[in-house]
């Protein structure tokens, strides 16, 4: 059936003056070797980078066979490059001696290049806890940030009305575990670290991310002196004791050094002090056996010299 002449449109302004080979290479995303003197890194990029036996498998990997996935960076206004995914490829070509980088270049506004570097790193197969909670707090905000603007067509899901509810959805944890994680980012650096660690779970840290940083940084510190960490209880009162305006540095010294019920049987041995006691020559594996030997003959020992001084 012939179109009728209202059906036909009028030529793109594109069509008129360019090739269709030009047209069609316009339309694929531009990979080329980027020198990575040129590339920065993603501000506040929240997933750590470790030289580790897993770098040292991508590094052997680059150096026998490339990059074979290209990193993906946005262009900047000064002419540099911005890394929007691929961190640990661009450390892997530092290591491996490479002077530039394998890339993949999108055009993305700021938020769309959070949400982008937020949903690669969520394909790692470990995530840790300060990771998520930084990578959720900049994914929400970008996306509140987008709320009510127009559709824009890209690789990237953007769009509106975006909110806690449509992250839970997007990334399977609840709205409440959300918020947990965000709340972490409240945390001063060596609490975090603890959080990372599994020294202090979620609940205990998430209250204590409440209290006020010098109060954070007295309960770090009793946490050192009495090599134990406060549980959801005692987090739930320190908070409590805040809100109420009674907390002070002694009131975290007390609560935090109280016996909790799974500690009442549980001794510390300070590791320096004590292994100054051992010989040299016994492995650190073999220190239980030695110290409770080390015991049993000294409770030997006692005995005897209670025996002969009752036999006086």
């Amino acid at each position: 059936m012939p179109k009728r002449k209202s059906d036909f449109e009028l030529p793109k302004y594109d069509d008129l003056f360019s090739t269709q080979e030009e047209r069609d290479e316009a339309k694929l995303d531009k990979i080329r070797d980027i020198p990575l003197e040129l590339i920065d890194d993603f501000p506040d990029h929240p997933f750590h980078v470790r030289d580790d036996e897993d770098m040292q498998q991508l590094v052997d990997s680059i150096k026998s066979r490339g990059v074979l996935t290209p990193a993906v960076l946005r262009e900047k206004e000064d002419g540099r490059y911005e890394l929007v995914s691929g961190h640990r490829r661009k450390r892997a070509c530092e290591l491996a001696g490479l002077s530039t980088l394998r890339s993949e270049i999108k055009d993305l506004s700021r938020d769309e290049a959070i949400i982008y570097m937020v949903e690669s790193n969520f394909q790692r197969s470990s995530i840790l806890p300060s990771e998520k909670a930084f990578s959720y707090k900049m994914r929400l905000e970008a996306m509140k940030r987008q709320a009510g603007r127009p559709k824009k067509e890209n690789l990237v899901p953007v769009g509106q009305n975006f909110s806690r509810e449509e992250l839970a959805n997007q990334t399977g944890d609840s709205q409440t575990q959300i918020q947990r994680y965000i709340r972490l980012t409240y945390l001063i650096p060596e609490l975090l670290d603890l959080v990372d660690e599994g020294s202090i779970k979620m609940r205990p840290a998430v209250e204590l991310s409440y209290l006020d940083e010098q109060f954070q940084r007295d309960v770090f510190e009793e946490i050192e002196v009495n090599q134990c960490t406060p549980s959801h209880a005692q987090a739930i009162r320190l908070r409590k004791m805040q809100d109420e305006g009674i907390l002070t540095a002694e009131a975290v010294s007390e609560v935090i050094s109280e016996i909790k019920p799974n500690q009442k049987e549980r001794i510390i041995l300070r590791g320096e002090k004590i292994r100054k006691l051992i010989p040299k020559a016994v492995p650190i594996e073999q220190t239980e056996d030695f110290i409770c030997k080390a015991v049993e003959h000294y409770n030997k020992f006692l005995s005897k010299k209670r025996s002969e001084r009752d036999s006086r």
